[in-house]
């Protein structure tokens, strides 16, 4: 029989913040197929772009260089496009529009730009693309997008992935502009980098099997971003809602300028499954994809495939010194412990003050457990102070069974660590039959023992 599938694990670091090309850039390098990514890229049916895959070095660290280059379309007699891919980054091209619309109907020539990605001229990172728009009217909505998604010639989860991705984009942008969700459009040419990005960010992510999504805090500028019909503040208003209505947690650094993208937001958001990292973990293989700004830190995003550990056990102690409690209370404050369910429970001699003799209280319990706990000692002893502190514990794996012996049936706990086994009788289960049987107790124990032994091997 086909064992279990194993869950996949990943982590992204968000150090220098995030954007599309840098997260498919490191899923990429993390081994996700190249071929399986161009394919499904060309069912798309969308032209007017060629793909860069190559390296390059960020602060001498080498990293997955992906870029979506838009094509000159001068002889389609549509766009031209100058293409700057410098150090200030990248305009991710959604060029949203909010559509006003007065009471003489819709007028092409009153749009107010939404830059989601920066309309012409604002560049959140990836890469900066200055473009003359023949046709300035020809916009793609939410649903033409979806649409061209629909077209994919992959599984569903990728298309619904995606799907969600862009949505994401489109609801905090309608938010940033306070228009409806139908109206956010999309320049038809500049659409294009950014499905390309999502797309292929959802086609990789899939592509390695991932199950769980761990992210970072998103390392965010500060300052302003020029674009052409205005200054934004970083980070910039998409950005800033996606991060409020997904709740994802942004840092700020020193830096000038923008480090998260709204694409690179929106992946994260979509991708997130996790509220918080393992405490511990190991590495089982490292993605980095290359931004396209210098900043004092590398510009880059590193994913990584993890594995998280299991933390040794955690429990409290608490403890109570009692030099002035009658035994009889000492005794029913242990079973009132247990009954209420203290791991364990014990009292060890000691001399307080003024030489007296006493007994020192010590309880084991989970920190959820610690204030019935508290109840119980101060209700039950003379204290007037508990102490508490958490200590770690390897516990070998139990399991209770009823085993039958020269005796009769009796109860049996076997204790598992890795190979060592443990297994030997219940105290009431011998009781029980030296009791019955008028038989000592080191005799029935050891009798019981030998048969459980040979029994459960």
């Amino acid at each position: 029989m086909m064992g279990e599938k194993k869950e996949r694990y990943l982590y992204l670091d968000c150090s220098s913040g995030i954007s599309g090309d840098m997260t498919v850039g490191a899923l990429l390098d993390l081994g996700a197929d190249r071929e399986v990514l161009e394919k499904a890229l060309e069912s798309l049916g969308v032209g007017g772009y060629h793909l860069h895959f190559g390296r390059k070095k960020k602060c001498g660290i080498d990293a997955f260089d992906f870029d979506v280059h838009l094509e000159d379309e001068d002889s389609h007699g549509e766009h031209a496009h100058s293409h700057e891919h410098g150090g200030d980054g990248h305009s991710h091209g959604e060029h949203a529009h909010s559509h006003e619309h007065g009471g003489d109907g819709h007028s092409h020539g009153g749009h107010t730009h939404s830059h989601e990605h920066g309309g012409d001229a604002h560049s959140h990172g990836e890469r900066a693309h200055g473009r003359v728009h023949a046709h300035d009217h020809i916009h793609r909505n939410l649903n033409d997008i979806f649409a061209i998604i629909d077209r994919l010639n992959t599984d569903d989860c990728v298309k619904v992935l995606a799907r969600r991705m862009f949505s994401i984009v489109a609801e905090a942008e309608s938010k940033a502009h306070g228009i409806a969700l139908e109206e956010v459009h999309f320049h038809e040419v500049g659409a294009i980098d950014s499905i390309v990005d999502i797309v292929s960010a959802a086609v990789c992510f899939h592509n390695l099997g991932i199950s769980r999504v761990y992210v970072s805090p998103l390392a965010e500028g500060q300052g302003y971003v020029r674009c052409q019909h205005g200054v934004m503040p970083v980070p910039v208003p998409a950005t800033a809602n996606i991060a409020s209505g997904h709740g994802l947690t942004l840092r700020f650094t020193h830096n000038q300028g923008e480090m998260v993208t709204p694409t690179g937001a929106a992946i994260a958001a979509a991708l997130r499954t996790e509220d918080a990292m393992p405490e511990c973990y190991t590495i089982e293989k490292i993605g980095i994809g290359a931004g396209n700004k210098d900043f004092e830190q590398a510009n880059i995003l590193r994913a990584m495939l993890i594995c998280p550990k299991e933390k040794p056990q955690e429990v409290w102690v608490l403890e109570a010194n009692l030099d002035d409690c009658a035994g009889e209370a000492l005794g029913f404050a242990m079973e009132q412990l247990l009954e209420a369910g203290a791991r364990d429970v014990w009292y060890t001699p000691a001399f307080m003050k003024k030489n007296r003799p006493g007994y020192t209280l010590h309880v084991l319990c989970g920190a959820s457990e610690i204030g019935r706990m508290e109840q119980i000692v101060f209700s039950a002893t003379t204290t007037i102070g508990i102490r508490r502190y958490p200590v770690e514990r390897t516990v070998m794996e139990r399991e209770t069974r009823r085993v039958r012996t020269r005796y009769g049936e009796v109860t049996a706990k076997l204790c598992r660590l890795g190979e060592q086994v443990s297994c030997y009788p219940e105290y009431e289960s011998v009781r029980s039959i030296c009791r019955e049987k008028g038989l000592g107790f080191q005799e029935v124990f050891a009798g019981v023992a030998e048969d459980i032994r040979s029994c459960c091997g």
